[in-house]
């Protein structure tokens, strides 16, 4: 073995606390109960497949014991990753070779693969966490983990050992950003370092074992001319929305969890001018900007005392002072919105968020509660005339029941009417009807009204044609 990694003989190094936890990942058993797992009585049949799994399983429960007792903790940050796998190799060789245990190359591989992970990574969830395919990881207690491929959930073969190797592998994840989680708080929102979102309940709030959801972050940005050709909408839909983002109107997309909302708010920043100034304010930095002139601001959530809270609204107040040319706020939930539609109204023009909404009107409702339950006392006609003034239009991405993602429709806000928000829907998803596999059948097609800021783009230089607005017929 490599002695650089190997303990020496002498008084055990100080290693530090979270060097062990990370490390000792599943639980140590007795010795004799592994030795009779590895050789079960033959009094029922059991499946081959089953039988296999758990053999595997008792394995690697005595190789994470002759980890913990022959590498040095203390060398492992310093480790390159081809020293590391080729130490684990190395141990796992000399006590299967003690335990006289043999196994063949695909399984002595897959062992080492999953030691490296439990040392290194995430244990059971990092070949999820690698798939490119999987956008969401959805795990229900020890044995059941879930993922969605291409809009669907489907069911996977990926288990941990038991509860307490699933709350190790949580503990891991949200000590590594300085957050705690047990039985006094017992959920946790974290970011992992890959950015993707991380949200996690334990026990006693969650009864039949931790829940854990991953939304993963995608390395690659999908910029319009992707989402085009996914069919998420049309060309004329995407020359009419950068004309409006170049043009700065203040844009909400609006959808439910998992629509896409900011996947479409990346994509349409990338119509925004290099030269503006940006300050993006999220809860967990998702955003991919391309500009240069970027500033990326992150909440934070109070700590065990209950102090060191940043919320959304302290960013977005802050952000008004550093003289942003536009603002992104990648969800408003909560009293931040008020802040958000003044800026939208006091010269930062062009500014973006996303908020929770099955269509444009309830979106507008939506907002007026927000301002309610924030507590500020305004008679409702001023609240929706500070609505109407400060967003001009509305983008409604929704996820269908096939689950493909689909901007279903374009909305733009045209003013006040009396006590009531006007607005004009441009484009709208139409279905017709459903294939024998269950797949969506529909267009897009505009609703044959000219856009209320055509004039406005003329004068910005993007003199759209009017075959644009005009409405396509059903195939």
């Amino acid at each position: 073995m490599f002695s650089k990694y190997k303990k020496a003989g002498a008084a055990p190094q100080a290693v530090k606390p979270e060097a062990v936890a990370n490390l000792a990942l599943v639980e140590d058993t007795a010795p004799a109960s592994m030795r009779k797992a590895l050789k079960p009585a033959a009094a029922a049949p059991v499946d081959k497949e089953v039988k296999r799994k758990q053999r595997m399983s008792d394995i690697k429960l005595e190789l994470h014991r002759a980890l913990l007792d022959n590498l040095n903790l203390a060398a492992l940050e310093h480790a390159s990753e081809q020293d590391l796998r080729q130490e684990i190799n190395d141990i796992a060789v000399e006590v299967l070779a003690e335990k006289s245990i043999v196994l063949n190359r695909e399984d002595r591989m897959i062992l080492n693969s999953e030691l490296y992970d439990e040392v290194t990574g995430l244990g059971p969830l990092e070949t999820l966490l690698k798939d490119d395919t999987v956008n969401d990881i959805l795990v229900n207690g020890p044995q059941q983990i879930f993922v969605e491929r291409d809009g669907q959930l489907e069911l996977t073969e990926v288990t941990f050992k038991d509860e307490k190797h699933l709350l190790r592998i949580i503990d891991k994840i949200v000590s590594a950003v300085g957050r705690r989680v047990d039985e006094s708080n017992p959920y946790v929102d974290a970011r992992l370092k890959d950015g993707s979102r991380f949200n996690a309940m334990v026990p006693p709030v969650a009864v039949d074992g931790s829940l854990v959801s991953i939304r993963k972050f995608k390395k690659d940005k999908l910029g319009i001319d992707d989402l085009v050709n996914f069919g998420a909408f049309t060309e004329e839909m995407a020359a009419y929305l950068q004309a409006a983002v170049a043009t700065r109107l203040n844009i909400i997309v609006s959808g439910g969890t998992g629509s896409g909302k900011t996947t479409t708010l990346n994509a349409l920043s990338s119509f925004i001018d290099n030269a503006e100034r940006i300050l993006t304010i999220e809860d967990t930095a998702e955003l991919q900007l391309q500009q240069t002139h970027v500033g990326r601001m992150e909440s934070r959530p109070p700590n065990v005392e209950g102090k060191g809270e940043v919320s959304p609204r302290d960013c977005l107040k802050n952000a008004l002072r550093m003289r942003p040319d536009r603002i992104i706020v990648g969800e408003t939930r909560g009293e931040e919105v008020i802040d958000m539609l003044q800026a939208m109204n006091t010269g930062h023009d062009g500014s973006m968020t996303t908020i929770h909404a099955n269509s444009a009107r309830d979106g507008v409702s939506r907002l007026e509660n927000m301002i309610a339950m924030a507590g500020i006392e305004m008679p409702l006609k001023a609240v929706r005339s500070q609505i109407s003034s400060a967003v001009n239009l509305i983008v409604q991405a929704s996820r269908l029941q096939d689950g493909s993602r689909r901007m279903t429709s374009i909305t733009e806000i045209t003013g006040m009417e009396g006590d009531v928000i006007s607005m004009q829907e441009i484009f709208r998803y139409q279905r017709v009807g459903l294939t024998p596999e269950n797949k969506i059948i529909g267009h897009f097609t505009a609703t044959g009204v000219r856009s209320h800021y055509a004039d406005r783009f003329k004068m910005w230089g993007y003199d759209l044609p009017s075959s644009i607005y005009e409405p396509i017929a059903a195939q």
